[in-house]
């Protein structure tokens, strides 16, 4: 099996130096690079072409979702996944809305970085559970509920997604095929007006068409 390849980008060295030590415990997992600052990690990404890029949102010149963009603008094969200490929704949506593929918290064991990060390379959203917990909490008023483009079969896959499922998993769960599902997907993707994964889940929050799966 070919391994991941994987750019870790952090300012802080003892962290680089700790994920490069845990993610180097795992056969199927190569570091291909490292940067400190957001200048550094698009010259790497770019010269290295990498699987995965596990990044800090903030570093220096430029960083966040800012940083994000750019690196899917100059290495668009390249799946960012966020790994910080900032959950709050200034730091969250901003990150997804820019092209993250998944947002993990720093104090997430390892045995989930180590998911998140094969995830991430499939092209799976991954998101914390503090992360959905904050998305959920911006859920707008149950009636915005009503006015969602989304069918009853959408929602209940979109809320399968939600949760980490792949597509695999979510088809065994509603007895579908997995073609029907990546077809559910699509849909949902263009009656939201999203890319990908993460940013339907993101829109799908805020717009309170996951809320009432949560009950």
């Amino acid at each position: 099996m070919t391994p991941l390849r994987l750019v870790v980008i952090d300012d802080h060295p003892v962290v680089r130096d700790g994920l490069r030590a845990m993610l180097g415990t795992q056969a199927d997992f190569e570091i291909v690079g490292e940067a400190a600052s957001g200048q550094e990690a698009l010259a790497v990404v770019a010269a290295t072409v990498p699987d995965v890029a596990l990044t800090d949102l903030r570093m220096p010149d430029p960083s966040g979702a800012e940083l994000i963009r750019l690196l899917l603008e100059t290495t668009p094969a390249v799946k960012v996944l966020v790994l910080t200490t900032h959950d709050t929704d200034s730091d969250v949506l901003p990150a997804v809305e820019a092209g993250a593929i998944g947002y993990l918290l720093k104090d997430a064991p390892r045995e989930e970085l180590f998911r998140a990060v094969r995830a991430a390379a499939r092209g799976e959203t991954v998101l914390s559970s503090s992360v959905a917990a904050l998305l959920l909490r911006r859920v707008r008023p149950a009636h915005r509920l009503a006015a969602t483009p989304l069918s009853a079969r959408e929602r209940e896959v979109l809320a399968l997604v939600a949760r980490g499922n792949t597509n695999r998993e979510t088809a065994a769960m509603l007895h579908l095929s997995e073609a029907t599902v990546k077809t559910h997907l699509l849909h949902i993707y263009a009656k939201l007006e999203v890319p990908d994964r993460a940013s339907a889940v993101a829109s799908a929050y805020r717009l309170g068409i996951l809320g009432g799966e949560s009950g």
